[in-house]
C-alpha cells in the first residue's frame, strides 16, 4: 500500500431497450466484472428525459418584457423520487426483502431527514426551493422562460398546447435507501448485481 489512491470509471449501458416509455422497466447492471469492487456510494444512474409540457394558454396576456423576465421551473425536488419501484437481482435471483412498490414516497422521507448540506449544490439531483427561488443551476430540472413558451406555443391551434423539453436527472445510488448504508460493493466476490425499477411520471414539480 503506496497510501495512493487509485480508481476507474465505467459507463455501463441498461439491459432495457433505450430510449424508454415512463410505463416500462428499465434494467441496469450496478457492478461490473472487470472492476474488482464498485464503491456505490459515488455511482448514480443518470437519466437523459424527452417530455411534452401540456399548457391551457399560450401566456398572450402578459407583455413580452414580463414573458422574458419570468421563468418557470420543472423539475424534481429529489432525483431519486423519480423511481416508483424497484427491485435488485443478485447472480440473477431476486433479492429478499427488497421489493419496493412505494419508492417514491421512501426517498421523499429519506430525502427529508437528509442534512440540507449534502442536497446543496447537486446539479441534476436535487431541488432546494431557496435555490429555485435565486435561480440557482444546482438544480435537477429546467428553468424555462415564459416568452420561449410562448413562442413555441404560438403557431398551435388545438388545446392542449404541447411544448416539448429535455434535462438530465442523476440518481445517486446511496440516495435510495436500501444503499443508503452500503459503501463498497467486491464484485468478484459477491457476483452480478442489478437494479430493475420504473419511473414514477407523477414526480415531477413545477415553480
Amino acid at each position: 500500500n503506496d497510501g495512493q489512491h487509485h480508481f476507474s470509471i465505467k459507463e455501463i449501458k441498461p439491459e432495457s431497450q433505450m430510449p424508454s416509455l415512463f410505463d416500462k422497466e428499465v434494467i441496469i447492471s450496478l457492478s461490473d466484472p472487470d472492476h474488482d469492487v464498485t464503491q456505490i456510494q459515488n455511482s448514480f444512474i443518470t437519466l437523459e428525459f424527452s417530455m411534452n409540457l401540456l399548457f391551457d394558454n399560450k401566456f398572450d396576456q402578459f407583455s413580452d418584457a414580463y414573458k422574458e423576465g419570468t421563468y418557470i421551473f420543472v423539475g424534481l425536488k429529489n432525483s431519486a423520487e423519480l423511481i416508483r419501484e424497484y427491485v435488485l437481482y443478485h447472480r440473477g435471483k431476486t433479492i429478499d426483502g427488497c421489493l419496493q412498490n412505494d419508492a417514491t414516497t421512501e426517498s421523499f422521507i429519506y430525502n427529508t431527514i437528509k442534512p440540507k448540506s449534502e442536497k446543496n449544490n447537486n446539479k441534476f439531483v436535487h431541488s432546494l426551493y431557496e435555490n429555485i427561488r435565486g435561480d440557482d443551476i444546482s438544480c435537477c430540472g429546467r428553468y424555462l422562460s415564459m416568452k420561449a413558451i410562448s413562442e413555441a406555443l404560438a403557431p398551435q391551434q388545438a388545446v392542449p398546447y404541447v411544448m416539448p423539453v429535455n434535462f438530465t436527472v442523476s440518481i445517486p445510488l446511496d440516495d435510495l435507501l436500501i444503499f443508503s448504508a452500503l459503501s463498497e460493493y467486491p464484485n468478484s466476490i459477491f457476483g452480478d448485481l442489478k437494479i430493475k425499477f420504473k419511473i414514477n411520471p407523477n414526480a415531477f414539480l413545477n415553480y
